[in-house]
């Protein structure tokens, strides 16, 4: 079990409180598929992803990303049980739609970008170090029913 001290505590719950998950989502899921391309192959339904252009237009990925920083709710609202909350996202993405899990890091580490350029000077140090191991925890979870 991981422990959360209350600053830890208190700095997701700032961030998730502040953020415009509309933004956040589109610009992080943009990037994720433009800076790592073989991530797109579980859009093939999205229409266009054929440049950057085209992904940081297209509503669906927008939409999506959208969905997947407010499935992050689902981890600051149970803190203390961030592994049985996922459970049924982390068998969906295990045993239905299989994606390679390595992509929820790969997510994650482009989420974090997006929230230091939407941030600025308050993504400090200690803000940073929150952030991944909240975002640690999460991908954990969400890998934790693949074999």
């Amino acid at each position: 079990m991981v422990e959360w001290t209350d600053f830890e505590r208190q700095t997701i719950a700032d961030i998730f409180g502040k953020i415009d998950y509309e933004t956040v989502g589109a610009a992080a899921l943009s990037r994720t598929l433009i800076v790592y391309p073989w991530t797109q192959r579980y859009f093939g339904n999205f229409g266009n992803l054929y440049n950057a252009a085209a992904i940081k237009i297209n509503p669906l990925i927008a939409k999506h990303g959208t969905t997947i920083v407010h499935g992050l709710d689902r981890a600051w609202k149970n803190l203390d049980n961030i592994k049985e909350a996922y459970t049924e996202l982390s068998i969906l993405h295990s045993e239905t739609i299989h994606v390679d899990p390595d992509n929820f890091r790969l997510f994650c580490d482009c989420l974090t970008i997006t929230l230091a350029a939407q941030m600025g000077a308050e993504f400090n140090a200690d803000v940073q170090a929150v952030v991944q191991k909240f975002l640690v925890v999460v991908v954990a979870a969400l890998g934790r029913q693949y074999h």
